[in-house]
């Protein structure tokens, strides 16, 4: 008798389960995968990560060239203030650099260590950062920037006496850029390529 009780319990739980189980299923809807296109802020976000690399087939299009300078810019003053600093780890790490500017690099502060010297730079900021020119050729895109900076630099030999220029007064300096990136590779970094003079 008690067995029987215990069975109807038992099915009867199943059933109630069931109907819950039914009722969410209903309420919920059934995941069945892709479920639409993503909401709206995130189509912003795919679209901003990297302009170049989602519109290959399109021109170098404004809001491209926004979404760039935005990261030249920091690669500009990362690189200048790296090249004063001892250890060099990101100018030594080549993540920003072609191989031909990193050999330009490594030969000036091989040749500012022997000499005894090294820099010091403070980045006070970019005043501009404008596109000169962009090529796209087989899928090699080139752009060319001009920088107008500000900077605090000095360089000094061991004794910390100063070799070239003035601890205490801002400069303005102007340099050419050439960045590159392939925009059929997976890999949404840019390269410095080229410094103009």
């Amino acid at each position: 008798m008690n067995y029987s009780f215990e069975y109807i319990d038992i099915i009867l739980l199943a059933m109630i389960a069931g109907f819950i189980f039914l009722r969410l299923r209903g309420i919920l809807g059934k995941r069945t995968g892709f479920e639409g296109k993503a909401p709206p802020q995130f189509q912003e976000i795919l679209k901003n990560a990297d302009p170049i690399k989602s519109h290959p087939k399109e021109e170098f299009n404004e809001e491209a060239q926004t979404e760039f300078l935005k990261g030249a810019k920091i690669a500009y003053e990362t690189i200048i203030t790296d090249f004063s600093d001892d250890d060099n780890k990101l100018i030594k790490s080549k993540p920003l650099l072609s191989k031909k500017i990193q050999n330009q690099f490594n030969e000036a502060l091989k040749d500012r260590s022997s000499r005894g010297h090294f820099a010091e730079i403070t980045f006070i900021g970019v005043n501009s950062a404008d596109i000169k020119e962009h090529k796209n050729n087989n899928n090699i895109l080139k752009v060319t920037v001009d920088f107008v900076a500000e900077v605090i630099t000095c360089i000094k030999d061991k004794d910390k006496k100063i070799i070239s220029g003035n601890p205490e007064k801002i400069k303005k300096i102007y340099d050419t850029w050439v960045f590159s990136r392939d925009t059929k590779s997976n890999n949404p970094n840019w390269q410095l390529i080229d410094i103009l003079t």
